[in-house]
Parts: structure tokens; sequence; C-alpha cells
């Protein structure tokens, strides 16, 4: 029956061209952390200029000839950097690289099934994404520079090429990697959708799907829903950037000229792109928190607290997701009604989300933990997570949030509960699933040193932050050295660049443990976890359908740990019960 799934395949369609889900997985891997490096050394540039603004650095004219006069970054360039390392970010790690990477890799062998729903269009996936990257970066290098509007790229800076320098060539460059880039997340979402829905094996009701699975698929749902409208915002762009419409643009003046520009408004684009925005959040952490469900269950020895209630909260994060990108807005000149109502919906986002850190905590207490670095980092997850949500309080109250808006109280925010939280789940995928994507182990004292280093770096750049915004600083400024209002704010801004140096070099750690490891790290056992899912029955070694013989049938949920019988003995022998055996004849499958 499985013969044909095990052809010889040669270099090209096995390593460049491949339709197997798991070379596909190591694709989008890898591109996401080379996008993720460049966007990571963009971040410690400004951060140098905006921690020692006007001091000349040999690592700023190393790395960016030409775009700097005697080692001091100028500012247009600044601000190319700022909207280039949050779009990278954003886009190209967070939501391609981490989805891309955990989806193709876990769903086909959590649920039971050979490979993809279409293993060409998954292929065509990675390859938009690619070619999406490549023009990204291209546009770092054409005249006039890349794109400089945020990586928001609000109108009329994106809308109009003549605006700034960074509105020419690299903001259409911008508009288009974007455009190829949605067609690739829709591509892989609609496979991802389909192959969980039809293609589940025997035995694997939804109720018995891993919670990896269940936040792939409203990830999936949510960018399918919502990653239209961006591109349709983006399309509107440009036809006010080429075209001569007025979509975004009204009574605009550049260099006292009336532009013939009426009737537009850019309060347009921002309900557009927040529409995408706010979901995009969701994007990027529900894969991650499905991921830290499930290291967080198999490295505590113990079944996962509250499996539907962990259902349900995905769902209901889901659904608000989308009611809630008013929150962005609310300096727009909203109607108070209005601030009120996206207010309410903010607030109430937090109860699913504080569902979902209860029962992680919950599922810890008390358990046999496993420390390897993929569960200090899905508990450095829960920290994160918990930290970043505290503070989104403050800022989903409208009248709190005016006072801090566009302030380094939002950049500490967003990036401690989207970026480190979404990052810390990448990396505890990472070093927990290295035995599926190589076949060989990670260091384990390598990989505690980088997530001590990590944590303790993320920390130090981002909580800082928050009183840098509550004292008035604002952000995206080139310097603050012009306002004498924030000169006790200087040894703030050098402590957070520091810090920001240091958080570079223990990424350095995990490159060399990943790229020594995946070629000479010691071979990896078939289920080095103790792991109860199907991933852990696929032999070490990647065969195209992943399963000689029958796929196996599933017979039980999947946490089934530390299951003891009347006399306090574990079932079967062990602290651990694989979801292909069997129940016993006094079992209970609690309704699963």
């Amino acid at each position: 029956m499985s013969t044909h799934h095990h052809h010889h395949e040669d270099f090209l369609f096995k390593y460049i061209f491949s339709t197997d889900h798991k070379m596909i997985s190591k694709q989008f891997l890898i591109t996401g952390f080379t996008m993720g490096f460049i966007g990571l050394v963009m971040s410690t540039l400004f951060r140098l200029q905006l921690g020692w603004p006007g001091e000349s650095f040999e690592m700023v004219e190393l790395l960016m000839g030409s775009w700097q006069e005697n080692g001091i970054m100028a500012p247009d360039k600044y601000l190319a950097l700022v909207t280039m390392h949050g779009t990278i970010m954003v886009f190209f790690l967070l939501t391609a690289g981490l989805s891309g990477t955990f989806s193709n890799l876990l769903i086909p062998l959590q649920i039971g099934a050979r490979d993809m729903a279409s293993g060409f269009l998954n292929m065509l996936s990675y390859w938009f994404f690619f070619l999406s990257s490549v023009l990204m970066l291209i546009s770092l290098f054409v005249e006039g520079g890349a794109a400089s509007a945020g990586w928001t790229i609000y109108p009329p800076l994106s809308a109009l090429p003549q605006a700034i320098p960074g509105s020419g060539a690299g903001m259409t460059l911008w508009l288009f990697s974007m455009a190829i880039f949605i067609v690739s997340s829709l591509l892989g979402s609609l496979n991802y959708i389909v192959t969980i829905f039809n293609m589940r094996t025997k035995g694997m009701s939804m109720t018995r799907l891993p919670l990896t699975i269940w936040a792939f698929l409203f990830t999936a749902i949510i960018g399918v829903l919502s990653f239209p409208v961006l591109l349709s915002a983006a399309l509107l762009l440009v036809m006010d950037r080429m075209f001569g419409t007025s979509f975004y643009l009204s009574d605009i003046y550049i260099g006292g000229q009336v532009l013939d520009h009426a009737g537009g408004s850019p309060i347009l684009f921002e309900h557009l792109f927040w529409f995408l925005g706010h979901p995009e959040v969701y994007i990027v952490l529900l894969p991650a928190l499905g991921i830290t469900s499930e290291i967080i269950s198999t490295m505590a020895r113990k079944p996962i607290f509250g499996y539907r209630a962990m259902i349900g909260s995905m769902m209901a994060i889901g659904f608000l997701s989308f009611i809630v990108w008013g929150h962005h807005m609310f300096v727009t000149g909203m109607n108070p009604f209005l601030g009120a109502v996206f207010t309410f919906t903010t607030l109430l986002i937090a109860i699913p989300s504080a569902v979902k850190v209860f029962n992680y905590i919950t599922t810890l207490w008390k358990g046999n933990i496993v420390y390897s670095p993929a569960t200090l980092f899905s508990v450095g997850l829960v920290s994160t997570f918990i930290t970043g949500g505290v503070t989104g309080l403050v800022l989903g109250n409208s009248a709190l949030d005016i006072n801090v808006h566009d302030t380094y109280f939002v950049v500490g925010h967003f990036h401690i509960v989207m970026g480190l939280s979404a990052i810390f789940g990448m990396f505890a995928g990472v070093y927990h699933w290295f035995p599926k994507l190589f076949g060989r182990m990670m260091n384990n004292k390598l990989g505690n040193l980088h997530f001590w280093t990590t944590i303790a770096s993320a920390y130090g750049v981002f909580f800082p932050m928050h009183f840098l915004g509550l004292a008035g600083v604002p952000r995206r400024y080139y310097t603050n050295s012009e306002f004498p209002l924030f000169d006790n704010m200087v040894d703030i801004n050098e402590f957070v660049s520091t810090f920001a140096v240091i958080a570079l070099v223990a990424q350095l750690i995990f490159m060399f443990n990943f790229i020594y490891s995946a070629f000479r790290g010691p071979r990896a056992p078939q289920n080095p976890w103790k792991g109860t899912t199907l991933e852990w029955t696929t032999p070490v070694e990647h065969i195209h359908g992943n399963w000689y013989g029958e796929i196996p049938a599933v017979y039980r949920w999947p946490y089934d740990y530390s299951k003891v019988d009347e006399n306090g003995e574990f079932l079967y022998g062990d602290d651990y019960i694989m979801q292909t055996t069997p129940m016993g004849e006094n079992e209970n499958d609690g309704g699963h």
C-alpha cells in the first residue's frame, strides 16, 4: 500500500522543490530564522543610535556602508531600519517562520496523515514566501532606500512617492513583497484547514487532537479571514501611488504646493490595516501557545489541565480578535462611544487569555517537571504573556491609552506580549521537535545558556521601555537629545541598548547549537521526550509518507500522562501511554 511513498528522489526535488511537508517545514524554518537574524541585527544597529546618539561605531560602518557617514547613522536610514525591522519580525519570522514551520511539520505527523492535502500547493506556499523575502531584502538597496513609513506604512508617507526618500521604489517593492507574502499565507492556511478536517487517521476525532493542531487550525482560519483585508488595503495604496486615485489622500501640501488629491482619508487605511493587524497578533501568538501547551504537558508529565477550556479559549480569542482593532486608533478622533465599545471588547479578550495562563500554571503545579530547554522557553512564554498582558489592560482602556499612545510604553508592551512570547514559543518548538526535524539532539547545556541569557536580556531591553513611555518619550524618534525634558532618560536608553547587544550575542549561541547539532549532534532515539502523540511513532529517518505500512490508529486523547490504577501503579508500566495504545477494560477515556 505504501511502497510508492518511498520512491527515490534526486537532489532538486528532495531538497529544493520538495513536496514533502517535513522538508518544506525545514525550508520555512531556515528562511524564517535567516530573516529574523537580519531583523535582529537591524534592531541592534538602531539601538546603538538610540543609546549613544551621535557617536561613531565601527560596527555601523561595517554593516551599513554607504548608509552612514563616519560610523554615524543618518536619520532617514534610521527610519528605514525601524520600518524593515518591524516588517521582517512580524511577518517573515513570527508569521511565516513560526506557523509555516510547525504547521507543516506537525499537522500530518500528529493527525496521522501521509502528507498535506496538496503537496504542490504546499511547495508553492514556501516559494511565494521565499520570493517575498527576496523582494523585501532587495528593497534595502534601491535608490532612495527601503520603505521608511513605519511597519504600519500609514499614508500619506507611504502613498506619495515624493514624500520622503523611503517613499519611492523601496515602498513599491515593500507593497509587492507583502502582496506575494499574503498569497503564500493564504495557500498555506487553506492547505492546513483542509488537511486537519479531511485527513485524520482512524480514531482521531476532533477531541483527540493535540492542542497544537487546534492552535494551527484557528490560526489558519484567522489568516484566511483577515489577510485579504490587508491585500485590499495594499492594492488601494498602490492605486494611490501609481494611478492618481485618492482613497487615502486629501488636501495634501508638499513644499507649499497643493497636490491634486481630494476626498480620501488616511483613517480608512488604518481601519483596513488594523482589521488585519490585530488578528495578526493572534496569528503570531496562537501557534506559540499551542506548542507551549504540548510541551508543558509532556515535560510536566501531567495531563493538560482543562483541555476543552483551552480549545474554547482559543476559539474565543479567534472570534474576539476581529472586533478589537479600534484600540489601535483611540487618538484618531474616534467617537467616544465607539472608543468605549472597543475598550470593552479589548478587555474582554483578556478573559480567554487568562484561562490559558491559569491552565498552564495548573498543569505545571506539582508536576514531575523535566527541565529541558524547551520547558524553560515554554515557562518563559507564560512569564512574558502575563507581563505583557498586564500592560495590555492599560493600552486597552481608551482614557489611559491616549496618554501613552506612540510612546515607548507601546513598544515595550507589544514586544513582550507578542514578540517575546511568540519567539519563546518558536524556540521551545525547535528544541522539542529538533529530533523530528533533523534526527539528532541539540546540546542541552548550550540550550540552557541560550535561554537564561535571552530572557535576562529580553526583559532588560523591553521592561525599562515602559518607564520611558510613562515619562512621555516618543517612539520612532531618531534621537531625543534635542529635548531637555528627556535628558534624565539617557541612562535608561543606554541600559536598554546594552542589553540589546547582549541579546544579539545570545542568539549566536543558539545558531551555533542549531547548525552544529543538525550535522554532528547525537542521533535521536525515536521518542526522546516520552511523548504520547503520533509523531513519536514515526521512524527517526525521514521517509516520504511518514510511516512504513499502515498508518497507526488512535484510541485515546493525547495527554495520558501519569495515569495510575487503583493500586497507585502506572498503567502499562510507564508514566505515559501512547495514543496508539487501545483502551483497557476499566479505563475511562474522559469523553474523548
